[in-house]
């Protein structure tokens, strides 16, 4: 914002912004508490409709192939009806899936109505942030942006505590007739808050802007900042739209082979976010507490710590992300995962009662949050070139879901299997994944170079020399392009 306001039009100002960037950050809320209110109710879920364990897992992924759907329509949803009505479009599907997965007869229709609240899913997770990159001024931008991240988490962490409080002092008889339908309509309050509170915040000026309401977008950046500001900002995102226009008609090709090399590394990490089993940490672990811990309901009351370290570790991950850069909290952080996982499937494999399990899972959550679930996504939005981040940054995301989509589907199958769970006794998933995580951080060390510091132009060649692709100065020719 113009150093020329005054102490109470900043202050004004600031008040807004932060208004602003908190309700498109109940997106991120919903997006948490959609995907983690599973977590306490599959068990009760399972038993009520008798299910198997790929059913089980299709209970729960079913989630995530609506994200994947719902991720891959929310760049054309937002750019054709708006950033705020693609918002509200996701509210109204989060309550739908809301009340119809708790009223629910049948297997089909709880699973259908889950694919409808991944739609809704995929759609927050994306133009949440984005709306909130492009109202927030720019020295305001990156904290606005990791607001979303936390918001997640905290979402995450509401229903588990919701969760608990439905089932405290119930039967487990109860919970399989009625808890479950109660954790997952629980949901609707949260929606319904955010629906409304949609209508007092303004769309986003660069879509009026593109969508050619100029005098829109003047009026909401001058109550963002200043007239001056207002316009000086309006230039700018035309003459950006005028340059992406000049670089679309020259888009770089995905085929050349260094390009096709960032891409596919990108991918991969993307993709290897899943492989470290954060997703069944985060879905399942009520299930894997509820035989050491005696029942569901000391099994949520445990989880609901879980959340709570969930939060502390991801702002860790924000405040040491700039300051010791990407690849230390990579390294330590999934050597973490590795360890923690491995402790977790001893204990499982003894059976070993008390807060073993918690702690374990505890620690592999704090690493977890400070590795891949903050510099994971960072070194992401970095290491692709300009001139491809879009097209990279989409097929990255798709990959990633579609790894969640594996692994969450997978896990019921190998953690129920009547071999692995006479020889292993539930460890050897845990086992598996601490493998993985391994294997996953050997693959970023190797390929992917530290981004600390680097500017976005700089990226590829950057790449470039980390890979021993191309020379440096043809590295160096290829970002002048840009």
């Amino acid at each position: 914002m113009s150093s020329g306001n005054s102490t109470g039009k900043s202050q004004r100002n600031i008040a807004y912004i932060i208004k602003i960037c908190c309700v498109a950050a109940l997106g991120g809320i919903l997006f948490g508490y959609d995907t983690a209110v599973i977590s306490g109710a599959i068990g009760p879920i399972t038993e009520y409709f008798s299910l198997s364990p790929a059913e089980t897992g299709w209970a729960v992924s079913s989630v995530v192939l609506g994200s994947i759907i719902g991720a891959v329509s929310a760049g054309w949803c937002s750019l054709k009806y708006g950033r705020r009505n693609t918002l509200f479009a996701a509210a109204i599907l989060f309550a739908i899936s809301a009340v119809g997965s708790a009223l629910a007869t049948t297997f089909t229709f709880y699973t259908l109505l889950r694919i409808v609240g991944g739609l809704a899913v995929g759609l927050a997770a994306v133009v949440s942030p984005m709306y909130m990159s492009e109202v927030a001024p720019r020295e305001f931008r990156g904290r606005a942006v990791s607001m979303f991240q936390q918001s997640v988490v905290v979402g995450q962490t509401v229903v588990f505590f919701v969760n608990f409080l439905i089932a405290k002092g119930m039967t487990e008889v109860w919970l399989k007739d009625l808890g479950w339908r109660w954790m997952l309509g629980s949901e609707i309050i949260p929606a319904l808050i955010f629906g409304l509170l949609l209508f007092t915040i303004p769309e986003s000026p660069r879509w009026l802007v593109l969508k050619g309401k100029i005098d829109q977008a003047r009026l909401i950046l001058t109550r963002i900042s200043n007239r001056k500001h207002a316009d000086n900002v309006i230039a700018e995102i035309e003459n950006s739209l005028m340059a992406s226009r000049v670089v679309k008609k020259s888009q770089v090709s995905l085929k050349s082979p260094l390009i096709l090399s960032i891409v596919a590394i990108g991918t991969f990490v993307a993709a290897a976010q899943q492989f470290t089993g954060i997703n069944v940490i985060m879905y399942y672990t009520p299930e894997i507490l509820k035989p050491i811990v005696g029942g569901t309901e000391n099994a949520l009351f445990q989880t609901t710590f879980i959340g709570v370290v969930f939060i502390l570790g991801n702002a860790l991950g924000m405040y040491l992300i700039d300051r010791v850069g990407r690849l230390p909290l990579m390294k330590w952080g999934t050597l973490g995962c590795a360890l923690s996982m491995t402790y977790i499937g001893f204990v499982l494999y003894n059976q070993s009662t008390g807060y073993a399990a918690l702690f374990a899972i505890c620690l592999y959550v704090v690493s977890y949050a400070t590795s891949w679930g903050c510099a994971c996504w960072t070194m992401i939005s970095e290491i692709f070139p300009n001139s491809i981040r879009s097209r990279a940054m989409a097929i990255a995301v798709g990959a990633q879901w579609c790894a969640g989509f594996v692994v969450t589907q997978t896990f019921p199958i190998l953690n129920d299997n009547p071999v692995l769970k006479e020889h292993f006794n539930g460890g050897f998933s845990f086992w598996l994944f601490a493998a993985l995580s391994m294997i996953c951080m050997y693959f970023v060390v190797k390929f992917v170079p530290e981004t600390k510091g680097v500017a976005l132009e700089d990226m590829e060649q950057v790449m470039a020399e980390k890979l021993g692709r191309v020379s440096k100065e043809n590295a160096t020719n290829k970002a002048s392009v840009q």
